[in-house]
């Protein structure tokens, strides 16, 4: 995830804590350890200082001190040892936080979003001012770090976003388990938002809803051809050959959820519509190109392009146009910057935690980036859609749903790549409430020669 410039007072915040961090290095080797009571006043000093006056968790000390909340709490923050504290004062913070979260030092009650927006309340201008006083505090607390294990993270070899890499990547999130994934997305197994017209839909309800959209935005017609680029496990697919009778290519990355899907469709008895493929989205796209004959009639493209990457984007663009059969339609799901995030120190929330341990080489543009590079590539941009609102409460299931089902969540994964996913989908959660973070759905033409798209008047029909 990109990040935003931080503003006047954030920069000299950062400059300071920079400043703090390399004089660390050389003073704590020289003083002796801390004692208990040492620590704990500097725990108590820091936390004061740092902790936004206003708000809805409690923080409790390895020594059993509470640091209650102001008001009525939804979570407490355990910190589970005095090495915690010094081991999260590293930069990028919201880095040190994650990973020390992934190796146990502290832990999460109830709400993790509540904690997550801690950097919505934190008040630059005032840290400014107390930061050189923290000093002596942050030295205190650094001096009982003690040495930290690295979590595991993906090891990816190759040039970032060349076809071996992003097949590593995607395995690396996706070959996880299938059955881990069974326990908490719905029972047609679509990883990507949700669609809630009233929001009082339940999971199933809402997936089943949001590939109906898609097949309205898309137009779609019986016998028409449907490339699905990254078609997961097989969930669009088979809907859009059930309800609507068209063939279907489906492609992706991830051996598992290739072999699962392929079991669905043959339960479904659709091997006669629906064609998945182990492939990446360039060589299929690509067939297009230099002259070949364009073969879909429409492409969906859902919770795929966050892994394409900002230089590969124009060829993303160019080689799908070019598949594409005039008068054809793609959409395209994916995830962008969000709003409000200027007043977020750039320090706290760098965004580096996701790309290191949660999607590897993932890269999330801005929308309007998005649709320029549609447009050079000749597409006319007919529709664009926030759905921010839907996949935070898409999460809030996600999330609820690995709670209800954590010892077997843990049997399959372990407790690291557990805690993972637990601060994963309760953080973004979050972040798409907030707006940190958005989801757009754009609906792409490719005209015909006489300039037709193949989309009415007016979008009623999506909401028949």
């Amino acid at each position: 995830m990109s990040s935003p410039r931080p503003s006047r007072s954030g920069r000299r915040l950062l400059l300071t804590a920079a400043g703090l961090a390399a004089a660390l290095v050389v003073r704590r080797a020289t003083q002796p350890p801390p004692t208990a009571p040492e620590l704990r006043a500097a725990a108590l000093h820091l936390l004061g200082a740092v902790l936004p006056s206003q708000r809805s968790f409690e923080v409790r000390l390895w020594d059993g001190t509470v640091i209650p909340a102001t008001r009525p709490s939804r979570a407490t923050l355990t910190v589970n040892s005095e090495q915690t504290l010094g081991r999260m004062l590293r930069l990028p913070v919201d880095l040190a936080l994650g990973e020390a979260y992934l190796r146990g030092d502290f832990e999460i009650e109830g709400d993790i979003g509540t904690i997550a927006g801690i950097a919505d309340d934190f008040d630059a201008a005032f840290k400014v001012a107390q930061a050189p006083a923290l000093l002596k505090t942050v030295q205190t607390l650094r001096r009982a770090a003690g040495p930290a294990a690295a979590p595991v993270t993906a090891s990816l070899d190759g040039q970032q976003h060349s076809r071996e890499r992003d097949q590593q990547a995607v395995q690396y999130h996706y070959d996880v388990s299938n059955d881990f994934y069974k326990l908490w997305l719905d029972q047609r197994m679509v990883y990507s938002c949700a669609y809630f017209p009233s929001g009082t839909e339940t999971l199933d309800q809402a997936q089943t809803a949001k590939l109906e959209y898609i097949c309205r935005k898309l137009r779609l017609r019986a016998g028409e051809h449907l490339l699905d680029i990254g078609c997961g496990w097989g969930g669009l697919a088979i809907y859009a050959a059930q309800h609507y009778g068209v063939r279907v290519h489906g492609v992706t990355l991830s051996e598992a959820q290739l072999a699962e899907a392929r079991v669905r469709v043959q339960a479904a008895g659709l091997e006669h519509l629906v064609t998945l493929e182990l492939r990446d989205y360039r060589d299929v796209l690509g067939a297009g190109l230099g002259g070949g004959e364009a073969q879909y009639d429409k492409i969906a493209s859902v919770g795929m392009a966050e892994h394409v990457g900002r230089k590969n984007t124009p060829t993303y663009f160019r080689t799908a146009y070019a598949a594409l059969k005039p008068g054809g339609l793609m959409l395209n799901h994916a995830i962008s910057d969000g709003i409000g995030q200027a007043r977020v120190p750039m320090w706290l929330q760098s965004g580096n935690f996701a790309r290191k341990y949660v999607f590897p080489d993932g890269e999330l543009l801005p929308v309007w980036e998005t649709l320029k590079h549609a447009s050079e590539a000749l597409f006319e941009v007919r529709d664009v859609e926030n759905l921010r609102e839907h996949y935070a409460l898409t999460l809030t299931h996600w999330a609820a749903n690995l709670e209800a089902h954590r010892p077997e969540a843990l049997a399959a994964l372990g407790e690291q790549r557990f805690r993972l996913w637990r601060i994963y989908l309760g953080a973004t959660s979050y972040y798409f409430q907030k707006g940190h973070l958005s989801i757009f759905q754009s609906l792409l033409a490719k005209p015909d020669a006489e300039r037709q798209a193949g989309v009415p008047l007016s979008r009623a029909e999506l909401y028949r």
